[in-house]
């Protein structure tokens, strides 16, 4: 059978899949779900009912992107988003999932906007703080490293905060690029990468 991938393309935590697809090379077909009419077949290997899904070409069904990323980068090691040494492999565990978080974060956030004036102002508060707790973290990181780790390569933690962020952008607006230098130069840096270029979300239909 045929790799797939159950993604959205507007969806963060998809596009954080379909860049180490690219990135690796691996021939995968790719199923695009509305997210306000899922199918039968997608809710059936989702308990969740969040994308990404991925099936491998035997059978193996993942879901969760970090759990699909770790699976990528073990099965199909070259290239590797992960680094082998255990205390590395964990720095870069936690800069993904704080980017992960962030990501989740600014989805709250983008919901709470179509909700105008009906909004909570807790959820608001509580989003924006995060967010705004973590872009600062992120930019002091990159102020004397290339990636977010050190090293010459980036790592499955830049490809969920460029996801993150670009989320960000696309959702919300990009005063983050005039705030933050550092995280401004790393991201416009990888942009370069056609992975990157060929995945950037597009507005749409939900």
């Amino acid at each position: 059978m045929n790799r797939m991938l159950y993604y959205h393309q507007q969806s963060n935590f998809s596009r954080k899949i379909r860049i180490l697809l690219i990135e690796k090379n691996l021939d995968c077909e790719f199923k695009e779900i509305n997210l306000a009419n899922k199918p039968p077949e997608f809710l059936e290997i989702s308990p969740i009912g969040q994308v990404p899904v991925f099936v491998d070409q035997d059978g193996t069904v993942i879901w969760d992107s970090t759990l699909i990323a770790e699976y990528l980068d073990e099965t199909y090691p070259q290239p590797s988003f992960y680094p082998s040494a255990p205390h590395i492999r964990l720095e870069c565990r936690k800069w993904e999932q704080l980017a992960d978080t962030l990501g989740d974060n600014i989805i709250g956030l983008w919901v709470l906007n179509f909700m105008g004036d009906l909004a909570p102002a807790y959820y608001r508060k509580k989003y924006e703080t995060l967010i705004n707790r973590l872009l600062p973290i992120f930019d002091g990181q990159l102020r004397s490293t290339k990636y977010l780790l050190e090293g010459e390569t980036w790592t499955a933690a830049d490809v969920a905060a460029l996801c993150s962020l670009g989320y960000y952008s696309f959702r919300l607006n990009e005063d983050w690029l005039l705030q933050y230098p550092y995280l401004r130069d790393w991201f416009n840096r990888l942009q370069e990468r056609e992975s990157v270029k060929s995945t950037i979300p597009k507005k749409t239909p939900i």
